[in-house]
């Protein structure tokens, strides 16, 4: 039996259904990349980040490149996104010290929300926020960030005391609730904001992928009374996308609220 050319082989695996893993590497669209150090890291997902962070950077250079008095339309987006996270999360939040952390702020829900966005988007179709390594570097930045500001305002041993000691409990119960606020304050706050971003984006893609994948299989059915479902199936996919947009803008808002609660806790006097 004669062995597939290279390229009829590939045909076949990119004609099977449901997709596979290959149908996230984008390799072959960079000549003399393939069999590189770098293959394995250019992925349809790695790409998309690539292209989110570029947005992300454009809209606010362009929109602030000449700012007027009356600002145009691409100023009023940008200085609404940037007042939503001052006003309504840095300084509702922090109070007035939180002012210093709005544009940390303001880069991670826009970051975010467009990584989101992808899991929506057509030809995409996928948000790398539901590809755990994401969110665990955005949740460790965030961590970073609100540690080190406690270490700065308290000191090392203060902002490990402030973040584990409980205030006003007797001391012979501090042995047991030292470790638990330890554990909560500072391992387990960046771990569970990367897995509710994670989760939730994992869980939306899978939604959509069933209902999109679901109404093609009941198409191409055998009975011809089962194929009729197919338009069920895919309407109900259009119905879970308009539902996966809130979420996915609550998601980025819920995620930049949390990282400025523990900006504030790590500032306060007592925890």
């Amino acid at each position: 039996m004669t062995e597939l050319p290279t390229y009829a082989a590939a045909d076949i695996r990119a004609a099977e259904f449901p997709p596979g893993v290959d149908s996230f590497n984008y390799r072959s669209l960079i000549p003399g990349f393939e069999g590189t150090a770098w293959e394995p890291a250019f992925t349809k997902i790695a790409l998309l980040v690539w292209i989110a962070a570029a947005i992300a950077i454009l809209f606010f250079l362009i929109s602030y490149r000449n700012p007027q008095l009356v600002p145009t339309k691409r100023q009023w987006m940008a200085e609404s996104v940037y007042g939503l996270a001052r006003d309504n999360i840095a300084k509702d939040i922090i109070g007035p010290q939180g002012v210093r952390f709005a544009p940390y702020l303001a880069s991670l829900f826009v970051f975010i929300l467009l990584l989101n966005i992808w899991g929506i988007f057509p030809f995409a179709q996928i948000s790398p926020s539901s590809h755990i390594a994401f969110p665990m570097v955005l949740a460790a930045s965030s961590w970073l960030v609100y540690v080190g500001v406690g270490i700065r305002k308290h000191g090392f041993l203060g902002y490990i005391k402030a973040s584990c000691w409980v205030s006003g409990a007797p001391l012979w119960v501090q042995p047991i609730l030292v470790p638990i606020e330890f554990v909560s304050n500072l391992v387990l706050r960046p771990v569970t904001l990367a897995v509710r971003l994670f989760a939730n984006m994992f869980a939306g893609h899978m939604i959509l992928l069933v209902f999109t994948l679901g109404g093609v299989a009941l198409l191409n059915a055998e009975s011809i009374f089962i194929k009729p479902v197919a338009l069920l199936s895919w309407a109900m996919a259009i119905l879970m996308t308009f539902f996966e947009l809130g979420i996915l803008i609550l998601q980025a808002y819920v995620f930049t609220l949390l990282t400025a609660t523990y900006l504030q806790s790590s500032l306060a006097d007592e925890h």
